[in-house]
């Protein structure tokens, strides 16, 4: 994402070769409603853009339990600047980038960011399958118990109706 058209033409050209659909945002708030609507696998911030900046852009986003861990890129034309790095980095950045920018370095980036952004996606949903069928299995194996327990207090709740009304005969 980026506020100016040629840097966004740029960068669509750049990724390419990657292989992967480019969705172009043009402010930060544009960008973060088309990551919110999902299937995005890796987002590249312009650091200095209209109204909401990328810094304010990947904060937002690690705020967020369903995009927490998708890898943002902040690009920069600031030059050098480790103080603006290093609120980058504590924000959770993937990766601080200046331009001008080699294109080999920023496809491989994105490539590996793109895969293991995947792969990671895939092992939570085995590791939410497996937790759901662990509680399935524990409450399976425990349904003999929690049926015993409720006709127990099913039984005493009507000795006890039964007492109230055997008490006021």
């Amino acid at each position: 994402m980026d506020d100016r058209e040629d840097n966004l033409f740029a960068i669509e050209s750049l990724l390419r070769p990657v292989g992967r659909p480019v969705v172009r945002a043009h402010s930060g708030d544009e960008a973060l409603k088309t990551v919110l609507r999902g299937g995005i696998g890796v987002v590249i911030l312009d650091v200095v853009m209209p109204r909401m900046d990328g810094l304010e852009v990947l904060a937002y986003l690690k705020r967020l339990d369903h995009t927490r861990n998708l890898p943002v890129v902040l690009m920069t034309g600031l030059g050098r600047d480790d103080d603006l790095a290093a609120r980058a980095y504590d924000l959770g950045v993937s990766d601080f980038l200046v331009k001008p920018v080699d294109p080999w370095v920023v496809r491989t980036k994105v490539r590996a960011l793109a895969d293991l952004y995947a792969e990671n996606q895939s092992l939570r949903a085995q590791i939410g399958a497996l937790t759901d069928r662990r509680a399935a299995d524990a409450l399976a194996a425990d349904l003999p118990n929690l049926m015993d327990a409720r006709a127990s207090r099913q039984s005493g709740a009507t000795t006890g109706r039964a007492r109230s009304v055997r008490g006021i005969d």
